[in-house]
């Protein structure tokens, strides 16, 4: 075997698992490693502002492509700065592996410069985090990192890499292609799931969670059809079922519709496919009862020891989504089943909460989100990261197709835009535009130079309401009056953008914005719209003043 650096043999193992994209902010650390990257055909090197942001392109790009997105950080700050996608990639259950330069091996465990344990740091929030400490092993626990990221649940893997490991001179051998290791379903769990569901009477199904693919997701539908089935999706996967189709009951988000909370509290058997049945979809366990639920529950999950973890479920069936879903194609379909009537009112509510009634100001979000969800593709990709804004876009935007929504189920700021840019780099040809609050666009706005940088023409909607909105609800809710730390004194966006070289328009009235809009696609470039936005509409549903006025009411019969 010819000798190659350490950081040579660490590439030439990406590239032979099919990376075609790192994300990156540059680091003396593993500079081997970036050196090895120069040489590599077809290898796209993204360097980002700021480790942040590369950790949530990483883990948009592991959302799209189903295999990890790759992350390069430097030591100590580099890797602290990433660690918010780690977490995302956790809850969101994405595979993504973020290569961590590491001081060299003769001064550890002196606290030499920028040094920390990053097994330690990040063994809890990862789901595997190892450190490689001889050259020759890099092919083995490279593909090992993959494995872990792809199989069971998916999840974050991060890998320190000592500077010296890098440049060490070895002629070690590369190793196959990695592949996704996923359980499949039993006959027997089959059977027994439908006669547990020929058994019901208001049944509901809830797909969520990672590992779902374009076909899955057609073969889930048509179990829906051929069942009559109600379909519900976990938060901030709405991408898993067409929300068009006359099945589609709606999402259980923060601050679902009432009429499907109500419908998952009636519900006398619930099958969960893909998701863990977090908090956020289950009403904060009040909707589906832990560690018992009222309803039936057949929970389907691709990694055993979530099963039962949290619900004691009445069936438990241990395989993936995709793998679940093409298996149900192979069921008898129930004759005749008693819950038409009940899957009929399902969409008809859902329908019913998408109307977005009289404008409430002279920018109503509403509108400008149906306006969207009528102009836009089928294909195209919406993003966003955290705040009170993304509720218009939950509740007005019907999701076509899958791998159309990139959203942080951990409920993080700043991840919406640079997400959009990965998305952009994966699928040029297809339009993506990112929804941002005015704090949530400025912890990343700056990765507008990298958009600029690499041509990843994005519509980027900054919703500027001058605050930090979901805090001041809370406040306003629970504290009336006292607002502290949730002002925002915001830039000239219009202008901020242009600075980039980027496009930059100003919209504060519903009319404007389609016009806006259609001059950011025909651009050619980056492009930004402000849409200034009444600071008392804080949610589609409720003012601030009413939340206000709710709140010292409730005081004063104390």
């Amino acid at each position: 075997m010819p000798l190659r650096s350490g950081g040579k043999v660490l590439i030439d193992a990406l590239a032979a698992n099919g990376v075609d994209t790192i994300f990156c902010v540059p680091g003396e650390s593993y500079i081997a490693a970036l050196d090895a990257m120069h040489d590599t055909p077809g290898l796209r090197v993204i360097a980002c502002r700021h480790e942040a942001a590369a950790a949530h392109m990483a883990e948009a790009y592991g959302k799209l492509d189903g295999r990890p997105g790759i992350c390069f950080v430097t030591r100590a700050p580099g890797a602290t700065h990433a660690s918010i996608g780690v977490h995302i990639a956790r809850q969101g259950s994405t595979p993504m592996i973020v290569f961590v330069g590491q001081v060299a091996r003769g001064v550890q465990l002196r606290e030499a410069f920028q040094e920390i344990d990053y097994a330690q740091v990040f063994g809890g929030l990862a789901k595997w985090a190892a450190e490689i400490d001889d050259a020759r092993r890099i092919p083995e626990l490279v593909t090992r990192a993959l494995r872990v990221a792809m199989s069971g649940r998916p999840g974050p893997v991060v890998i320190a890499l000592p500077e010296d490991v890098l440049r060490d001179e070895v002629d070690v051998a590369d190793l196959a292609r990695a592949e996704r290791i996923a359980a499949h379903p039993g006959a027997d769990d089959l059977a027994r799931m439908r006669a547990m569901l020929a058994q019901a009477q208001r049944p509901l199904v809830i797909v969520g969670g990672s590992g779902w693919d374009e076909d899955a997701c057609a073969a889930m539908q048509r179990f829906a059809t051929r069942n009559v089935l109600p379909v519900a999706c976990s938060f901030r996967r709405q991408a898993l079922f067409d929300n068009r189709d006359s099945h589609y009951a709606g999402d259980l988000g923060l601050g679902p519709n009432p009429a499907l909370a109500d419908r998952v509290h009636d519900a006398d058997l619930i099958l969960a496919i893909g998701g863990r049945l977090s908090e956020v979809p289950t009403g904060g366990y009040t909707l589906i009862e832990a560690p018992r639920p009222r309803q039936r529950l057949i929970h389907v999950h691709a990694d055993p020891d979530e099963l039962g973890r949290v619900f004691e479920p009445d069936l438990a069936i241990n395989a993936g989504p995709a793998e679940f879903a093409r298996a149900l194609d192979a069921l008898e379909p129930i004759a005749s089943p008693p819950w038409a009537a009940w899957t009929a009112d399902a969409h008809r509510d859902y329908e019913a909460a998408r109307e977005p009634g009289t404008p409430r100001a002279e920018l109503d979000l509403a509108h400008v989100v149906r306006y969207l969800d009528e102009r836009l593709p089928d294909d195209a990709i919406l993003c966003n990261g955290a705040g009170n804004y993304t509720t218009w876009l939950h509740r007005f935007f019907r999701y076509k197709r899958f791998g159309t929504q990139l959203g942080p189920t951990a409920g993080a700021m700043g991840y919406g835009f640079p997400a959009a840019i990965a998305a952009k780099l994966h699928h040029p040809e297809r339009i993506v535009v990112a929804f941002a609050g005015d704090g949530c666009f400025l912890m990343s706005g700056s990765e507008l130079a990298t958009a600029v940088q690499y041509g990843a023409n994005v519509v980027t909607l900054v919703v500027n309401n001058g605050m930090y909105g979901t805090i001041r609800m809370h406040q306003e809710r629970h504290y009336p009056g006292r607002v502290v730390g949730t002002d925002l004194v915001n830039p000239d966006f219009v202008a901020y953008a242009r600075a980039f070289g980027a496009h930059g328009s100003l919209v504060t009235r519903t009319g404007e914005f389609a016009p806006a809009f259609e001059a950011a696609l025909a651009a050619e470039k980056p492009a930004l719209i402000e849409l200034r936005t009444d600071p008392d509409l804080i949610t589609p549903r409720t003012t601030l003043r009413a939340i206000r006025s709710q709140a010292h009411g409730s005081a004063a019969q104390r």
